[in-house]
């Protein structure tokens, strides 16, 4: 590769010769990034950016850790890549990882590239096992971007402009939100009390014999980490084992020590029929995603062929990564440290609660939270709708720019903050993070009606 000399021909080339997801390709200006360390990566210029998203929720382990550099270069002294087919001891040792790891009876990975491929797989897997074809999930969620995964993700607008083409007999139902609760209640648990009577009637009215499996986030992510009552999930068990219902558990971003447990259902104490990871899997370092089965199901395919397979299943190099990866999260106490600093984390934003009339939520599980700012907090009127015209994005795009500008990396959406930093992240770094956070919301604090 040639090394290229002139900082604007780099981003140039970025520009000219690829293109950039969920945006319009002209005015873009892209952080030219050069390298990463810890919770921090740096432009071109030395400029630093502290990572308050763990880019899109997924380096769980921060950035720069050689040691899965060595693990990944070690498998690749050996082998890089085989067939799906064939046997491999850093395959066998990510599976029998995982089965030990996830809850329950999870014993078998059907390994993926990413989330996405392991969301379609279980819809896939899910109709084959059980001989029906309707998929429930919620309206606020987000699966992923192929069509299956954008289909399944309901309510948000990324998946609006392929609707025509969605995949046919997924329904959706209403959360829990018991901050904009749908049904007017007063607290959490009342408003998971209807949510369940909600699912129960739309199963009625789709016939819950024709229903394949129940497919939600172990903990809600992008559609503003809405929290779970306590007794949905184990609400939603029941259902799927009276109706003979199975359960589908995303657990792409709320995985591996994010929520400060190793997956965010076992904030649940449930166990899903089928499980699906990525992201915080190798922590980005090497694409990878896996669709983990009880051995009930498994056992379904011992005689007849489970006809589901993709070409970089079970990538060596990839499992290589994982494996590091969760080394690395179990000897570094990573998951125990998601608890620690998000209780601190959630301290801070209560002191910043007294300082920004426009907080009006923050809602977070471990390292997963978001800010929900409004105009006021009686209202609870948002300062950008949700799935606002860009006429209606001032306030978004006035706050996103001042984040890029003090030096971070995170998601404004609409009225959102996201914070979700790796998972190594320490007190003083949580305190840098939300001085500009402070910074970013008195720009709210600009809209806010008395």
């Amino acid at each position: 590769m040639n090394t290229i000399t002139d900082k604007g021909q780099i981003v140039q080339n970025n520009l000219d010769y690829t293109l950039f997801s969920w945006s319009k390709q002209a005015g873009l200006n892209p952080i030219d990034a050069v390298s990463a360390k810890g919770v921090y990566f740096y432009d071109r210029d030395g400029k630093k950016y502290i990572d308050f998203s763990s880019q899109l929720m997924n380096v769980n382990i921060g950035h720069g850790n050689q040691q899965v550099t060595e693990a990944v270069t070690k498998q690749m002294q050996q082998f890089a890549y085989l067939f799906p087919g064939v046997a491999s001891e850093v395959r066998g040792e990510l599976g029998k990882k995982l089965a030990d790891i996830t809850p329950g009876n999870l014993t078998k990975a059907l390994f993926t590239l990413g989330g996405a491929e392991a969301i379609e797989n279980s819809i896939k897997l899910a109709r084959i096992y059980t001989g029906r074809h309707k998929i429930i999930t919620h309206y606020r969620a987000y699966h992923g971007a192929t069509y299956g995964a954008i289909t399944a993700s309901g309510g948000d607008p990324r998946g609006h402009v392929a609707d025509v083409q969605g995949v046919p007999n997924i329904v959706h139902v209403e959360n829990p939100y018991a901050y904009r609760c749908p049904w007017g209640t007063n607290s959490i648990e009342e408003c998971g009390e209807k949510a369940i009577a909600h699912l129960e009637r739309i199963l009625q009215f789709e016939n819950p014999e024709s229903v394949a499996a129940i497919l939600f986030e172990g903990e809600s992510g992008s559609s503003g980490c809405i929290k779970y009552p306590p007794m949905y999930l184990k609400k939603i068990r029941e259902i799927c084992d009276k109706y003979g219902i199975l359960m589908i558990d995303d657990e792409v971003m709320s995985g591996f020590g994010r929520t400060g447990k190793m997956f965010g259902i076992d904030n649940h104490n449930v166990t899903p029929d089928i499980m699906c990871m990525a992201k915080g899997l190798t922590s980005g370092y090497l694409p990878l995603g896996a669709m983990m089965v009880t051995d009930k199901i498994a056992n379904h395919f011992n005689d007849i062929p489970m006809v589901l397979g993709l070409t970089y299943s079970a990538h060596a190099t990839c499992c290589a990564a994982a494996l590091e990866n969760i080394k690395i999260i179990e000897e570094e106490n990573m998951v125990a440290n998601a608890v620690e600093m998000g209780v601190y984390m959630e301290q801070q934003i209560e002191k910043l609660k007294e300082k920004h009339p426009s907080i009006g939520d923050f809602r977070n599980t471990g390292l997963l939270g978001c800010i929900e700012l409004v105009k006021n907090r009686e209202t609870k009127e948002p300062v950008t709708p949700f799935n606002a015209k860009p006429t209606d994005m001032e306030v978004t795009n006035r706050m996103a720019a001042k984040v890029r500008e003090l030096g971070m990396h995170t998601f404004v959406r609409w009225n959102w903050i996201f914070i979700a930093p790796p998972l190594n992240i320490t007190k003083k770094e949580i305190d840098e993070g939300l001085e500009i956070i402070s910074q970013v919301v008195s720009i709210a604090d600009e809209y806010y009606e008395n």
